[in-house]
Formats: structure tokens, sequence, C-alpha cells
């Protein structure tokens, strides 16, 4: 069931990633603006299909470029055929539970992955964004949240209206990063299946790793020690979360990347920042590597 210890895996899509040792790389730059931060779900299943062609049978943790490119998760667990149920951890600042009418998105993604039949449950662990405050509550898809199949850790978030609605079980606050990462290594104590790990680095502090979204708190220390926590071993691996410049063609893909206030990228000092990205991606391959063997 882990993931041995196989070539990652370049999705080529945004020309962001670095080069990994013994890397494959799939390029897919025609794909950029038809699922660049949200697609149909035609497309989506189209998407999968090219996924089941190229992807090898067995392969490593999958580099899927910038963190408008999250939902490529979705296909990558579902292609998966696991022997027994698996969790599925996420580090991201964001829930990636919103609703979204067009298909799915890089905000949507998580409530089509909790609905699979191998998937035990989803954590998200590492959210500061007020996507789940108050103000925004009426945006989160509440069906995986009823159902006891997503849990949010997140820190410095208001989150008591889930207590009117009976769903507070599934929300745990902390105060910082560490009683978060504290939280989440008792808790998988008693984890007795695999996971499916993605993290998207806009978890991270924008000293660890500058990304094109609004980020969180965690510092490297702390994703080896969750990445650690996972003793049953990895049914499979994703990082996403690189920094990449692209205007959209599509005046929609504008329109709701302006709403959702992304900050524009400075091309001066995206070398830098990329660099810097490339660095924490070895860093992170080698911790998975440890849990994958």
């Amino acid at each position: 069931m882990s993931e041995s210890v196989q070539r990652p895996v370049v999705l080529d899509i945004d020309s962001s990633v670095g080069p990994l040792p013994d890397g494959l790389v799939l390029p897919l730059a025609e794909w950029q603006e038809a699922i660049r931060f949200g697609c149909s779900l035609a497309t989506m299943r189209r998407f999968r299909a090219l996924l089941d062609e190229q992807l090898p049978e067995r392969h490593g943790t999958v580099f899927t470029g910038s963190g408008d490119f999250h939902h490529l998760s979705w296909p990558l667990i579902a292609r998966l055929k696991p022997a027994t149920s698996i969790q599925v951890v996420v580090l991201d600042n964001h829930p990636d539970n919103m609703r979204f009418p067009f298909g799915v998105h890089c905000g949507s993604w998580v409530r089509r992955v909790a609905a699979l039949p191998f998937v035990d449950h989803v954590h998200v662990l590492g959210i500061t964004s007020h996507d789940i405050g108050a103000g925004h509550a009426w945006e989160n898809y509440l069906t995986p949240l009823l159902r006891g199949k997503l849990t949010y850790w997140s820190m410095g978030v208001d989150t008591d209206w889930s207590r009117r609605l009976g769903i507070a079980r599934a929300f745990r606050g902390f105060d910082t990063p560490d009683a978060l990462v504290d939280g989440f290594v008792e808790q998988q104590r008693t984890q007795t299946l695999p996971t499916y790990l993605t993290i998207d680095k806009d978890a991270f502090a924008p000293e660890v790793a500058r990304t094109n979204w609004d980020q969180g708190r965690l510092q490297l220390a702390h994703a080896l020690a969750l990445i650690g926590s996972l003793r049953q071993g990895l049914a499979g691996s994703d990082i996403n979360g690189e920094v990449s410049h692209y205007r959209y063609k599509a005046w929609w893909k504008r329109k709701l990347s302006a709403m959702d206030e992304q900050p524009e990228i400075d091309t001066a000092q995206l070398a830098s920042w990329q660099a810097q990205q490339h660095a924490l991606n070895l860093e992170l391959l080698e911790a998975i590597g440890a849990r994958s063997g």
C-alpha cells in the first residue's frame, strides 16, 4: 500500500518546478489556460484520462506547480486503487472546501475527495484563512463536515458558528503552529490507515516559501513533524504552491482571481522566490521518501 521509492513526477503546466533528482517531467503547458484556477467537470475528466495514459502505474510524489492547480489532487487521489481505506492529509492555508458552481477549482476540490468511497477522512491542517470564519461560513460545503468526513485544523480563526450548526467536532482551533502540530501528532498515534499527503506551500510562512496566495504560519520543522507522524506509510503524495506568473485569457477567471484577492507576483523577485521554493521541495521530498520506503 505504501508509496515505494519511485521517481517524482512533474506535471509541467506552468514551468515553475525546478529539476528534481531522477524526476519524470510531463510537458503539459497546453493545459494551463484550461485548468488553471478552475475548470468544468468535463475538462477535468479529460485531464484525468490524460493522467491515466501518461503516469506510470507506480510513481513518487507528483509536483503540480502553482497552488492554482491544487484541484489536480482530486484526480490523482481518485485514480488510486487502495486495498484498504485511506486518510487524506492536506497542508494548506485554506479549507479548499468552498462553493464553486462552475465545476471544480483550487478552492473547492476537498469535498469531492471526501466523497470518494475509499477515503475515510480528510484533515486540512494549517488554516489561517478567514474562509472558515463566520463571514464565509455559508460558502463552505457542509456535507463532509456534517458527516464527520472532514476536519479543519486552524490557527487564530473564530469558528464559533460551527457550534450553532452542531459541527464543532469538525473544527480544531489552536493558538500556535506548535500546538496544532502537537495536537495532530497525538491524534495520529491511534491512526491505523495509510495516508495520501498533499501539500500546498501557502500553508508556510512567507519566509519559508513565497506563493501567489495569502499565507499561513507553518515552518519547515512543523511540516517535517507532521509528515513524520504518518506512521502507516503513504498511499501517494503531491506538492503544489510554486510561484508563477500567468494572465488568464478567460474573463471569468480574471474576475474570480481578482475577487479572491490573489496578490500580484513581483516579476523582479520571481527567480529568487522559485529558488527558495526549489530548496524547500528537496527538503519535503526527502521527508516524504522516509515515510514511503
